[in-house]
């Protein structure tokens, strides 16, 4: 039976005693990590979430009766020690901050015994996630997950006293929202007094916040629970928390500026990281002509290279057929285009890896890949130079800058495919090759992204960000244009390490901008009345120029610990199903509810 906590009070927890507390005679608690027995000697790791200390029982400081109850702990019991504090007479353990010291316990209460364990709670542990997860409550004891949770922790309460000092008011939005198109799939809840209807749980607070900049808040910010009904992978949850800012009488370079100083704080404090400001920055174009993706990563080269133009000669069918593209009623990301890779020192790749690239790029969309192999001798092996002339190689060559020993992939296809394709093969041969260094923080700023994007399923014009994302000021006349298309939007992603981590824009304050836009991606007034009602309101009362950005912290902590996934710093994550195995969410509900909410569930008959 439990023993009772009553008339203790827990000194410090285990791992804050130091050497100044020899001689001291200490109240601890925790689980047990370890036990050794060894007869009349008995060791014991206490742990909590700060680490371990050593308890040691022997016959000649403790009774009988104490090591015997001691010898009958098992892993993870639950206990409370009274003892005195003393240096280790054996020996010293300088891995953990309590190497130095063991306590010679008087008293030791058994408050909760445990059944054993599912799985070990060693970090090192292999454990199917499903298992983990399930007992997520015992994973969380892991020293790793807690170390992170920690972490977690602190760069909150950074960043909200950051923001606090830069005249931020921390402001709740609502949870129970009116749903929105132009965006992921909402999660929806029924209302019980008016039947029928529904709240959607908030994608991100993005009409709240801009609201409060009309009320004259100025600076809001707030850490908001968001929610999306996506495909899940390992950066995203259906529920995750984001770092969320707007400011009042602002550009593009007033916000960039606080979000650079709170970046370099937050990864000073808690990573020992000196960013260097300013951040670089790289227009939405470049990123993609050179690295295929909007979010770059930069710490390694290997840039796509432009060989249109050098391949405009060549009689080579497959080049050809692509460059004729253009000779059609081709526009913008649909026209042809011809680029290439150029892996250092990998002329000797064998034909069986090369081959498996070539089917890696495929996934993405191209037909294949050609490739020229330039050995350390200079001769080449290749999939296509007997189609060249060796004028036409030199040029190639030369235009790829590559020398004795590289290794050259090309790809021929639409742009958008060409730069999707090529994207995701530079970032596979640069994990494949050991090219990343791992221990690096490259931040980088992506603007002047595209306003618009035509969606062809629906054949019409979407927001690329959202409805809200105003133009650039140099664009408004082709905004207003036959061709809106070719408008830019005054946003702005921060990247880092290849990973988007936060994004936001200058604001639409105009109603004329906002109306044009409305039109623009075919959202007739009355449904925009109907849907955004109350923000086209309040824009007739005076509205400041406003802008903001939203972080994602999970994604940013995951990345600041170098995990692998952002289950590891999420206390309760979902699966990748969006199922949480521990408590066994989404579950069916009692038919009461359902008749409470005006629910009938409709089995989904497919044809």
């Amino acid at each position: 039976m439990a023993e009772s906590f009553k008339g203790l009070h827990r000194t410090k927890r285990c791992a804050e005693f130091t050497k100044d507390d020899v001689g001291k005679i200490v109240t601890i608690t925790g689980w047990v990590q370890k036990i050794r027995n060894k007869g009349s000697l008995c060791f014991i790791d206490l742990r909590d979430r700060t680490g371990i200390i050593q308890i040691v029982l022997d016959d000649t400081t403790c009774t009988s009766e104490l090591i015997q109850k001691a010898q009958k702990c098992k892993q993870e019991y639950v206990l409370a020690v009274v003892g005195e504090v003393n240096l280790r007479k054996g020996e010293i353990n300088e891995k953990i901050p309590t190497g130095t010291i063991e306590v010679i316990p008087s008293e030791l209460r058994i408050l909760c015994e445990s059944e054993v364990l599912p799985f070990q709670l060693d970090q090192n542990a292999i454990v199917r996630e499903e298992l983990r997860l399930e007992y997520r409550f015992l994973d969380l004891r892991r020293q790793d997950l807690q170390k992170n949770l920690m972490i977690r922790s602190k760069a909150s309460i950074l960043t909200r006293k950051f923001l606090a000092d830069e005249g931020f008011l921390e402001i709740e939005t609502p949870t129970l929202c009116k749903s929105t198109p132009e965006g992921a799939r909402d999660y929806l809840v029924p209302s019980r007094v008016k039947p029928g209807t529904f709240y959607a749980l908030p994608q991100s607070p993005q009409l709240y916040k801009q609201l409060l900049m009309v009320s004259g808040m100025d600076r809001y910010f707030q850490l908001a629970r968001c929610y999306r009904d996506e495909d899940l992978r390992a950066d995203r949850q259906p529920e995750f928390t984001q770092i969320d800012m707007e400011m009042s009488f602002v550009d593009i370079d007033d916000v960039i500026d606080v979000n650079e100083r709170l970046i370099k704080f937050l990864f000073k404090e808690i990573c020992n990281e000196e960013v260097k400001l300013p951040i670089q920055r790289m227009k939405w174009i470049d990123a993609m002509e050179n690295y295929g993706v909007d979010k770059p990563d930069t710490r390694f080269d290997m840039k796509l290279i432009d060989v249109t133009k050098e391949c405009s000669g060549i009689e080579f069918n497959v080049f050809k057929n692509v460059l004729n593209m253009n000779n059609e009623d081709n526009k913008g990301y649909n026209k042809g285009c011809i680029k290439g890779l150029n892996v250092k020192n990998a002329s000797t790749m064998p034909r069986k890896k090369i081959d498996s690239i070539i089917e890696y790029a495929k996934e993405y969309g191209l037909k294949g890949l050609c490739y020229m192999a330039i050995e350390e001798d200079g001769n080449i092996k290749s999939s296509f130079t007997k189609f060249l002339k060796d004028e036409e190689i030199e040029l190639l060559k030369k235009k790829m800058n590559a020398q004795n020993g590289d290794l050259l992939l090309f790809a021929a296809d639409k742009k958008k495919i060409v730069w999707q394709a090529l994207g995701a093969l530079r970032l596979f041969l640069a994990h494949d090759l050991n090219l990343i260094d791992e221990n690096k923080f490259n931040f980088l700023w992506v603007t002047e992204f595209p306003l618009l994007e035509w969606n062809e399923e629906e054949n019409r014009y979407v927001a690329m960000h959202h409805p809200f994302t105003n133009v650039m000021d140099e664009d408004l006349d082709i905004f207003f244009s036959n061709d809106p298309g070719l408008s830019r939007a005054k946003a702005y992603d921060i990247v880092l390490n290849g990973t988007e981590i936060g994004g936001g824009s200058i604001r639409i304050h105009d109603p004329k901008i906002q109306e044009r836009m409305f039109d623009v991606i075919g959202i007739p007034k009355d449904v925009a009345s109907r849907q955004f009602g109350y923000l086209l309101k309040a824009f007739k009362y005076g509205v400041p120029p406003h802008g903001g950005i939203a972080y994602g912290l999970d994604r940013v902590v995951m990345l600041m610990l170098h995990a692998k996934s952002i289950r590891d710093v999420i206390a309760f994550p979902k699966n990748k199903d969006a199922t949480c195995l521990m408590v066994n969410t989404p579950d069916i509900v009692e038919e009461k509810q359902l008749e409470e909410l005006c629910i009938k569930i409709v089995e989904n008959k497919k044809d």
